[in-house]
């Protein structure tokens, strides 16, 4: 069975090479990928690269409520983002985290949250999850999602500078 298995591969590979060899054949290959000088002048019609969003100014101490869908109860959550390091904790379920920062639009900021206290995988009540964070104003509009013993969590809530 196996011998027969690795024959049929070989002829499927065989075939799907052979296939390819007209198709590239048709095209030229691209031309040198040689950098312009630093000091030339853009090339006429070259587009301008424009710069990933920023996202909006989410650097400082935050507070607040988060509200599990599912769930009565509310979790107390701090967030703390500077320029070096951000971190989360809930002190309601001894748990702290690290945040990543994923990404960010003209309005949000993404991040992937690594539980580093009270991991759910070894014994605590914290999974790994993600953050989109929104300012308004002075406050914070968060959404958390994850998932824990095969289940899918989501969380929100406001938080406040403090």
């Amino acid at each position: 069975m196996t011998r027969a298995f690795l024959c049929c591969a070989g002829i499927v590979v065989f075939v799907i090479a052979a296939a390819m060899a007209p198709a590239t054949a048709q095209f030229p290959p691209p031309p040198p990928t040689s950098a312009p000088p630093r000091d030339a002048p853009p090339l006429v019609g070259t587009p301008k690269k424009k710069a990933a969003p920023s996202g909006p100014n989410i650097a400082g101490n935050w507070s607040g409520q988060l509200t599990q869908i599912g769930s009565g109860t509310l979790y107390k959550f701090e967030l703390a983002i500077s320029d070096k390091a951000s971190e989360t904790r809930y002190p309601d379920l001894d748990c702290t985290g690290r945040l990543v920062r994923a990404g960010s639009s003209k309005s949000y900021v993404f991040f992937v949250e690594i539980i580093t206290k009270g991991q759910a995988n070894k014994g605590g009540r914290c999974p790994d999850g993600t953050i989109t964070v929104a300012r308004q104003g002075n406050n914070l509009a968060l959404s958390w999602f994850g998932s824990i013993k095969e289940s899918t969590v989501v969380a929100y809530g406001t938080l406040s500078k403090k």
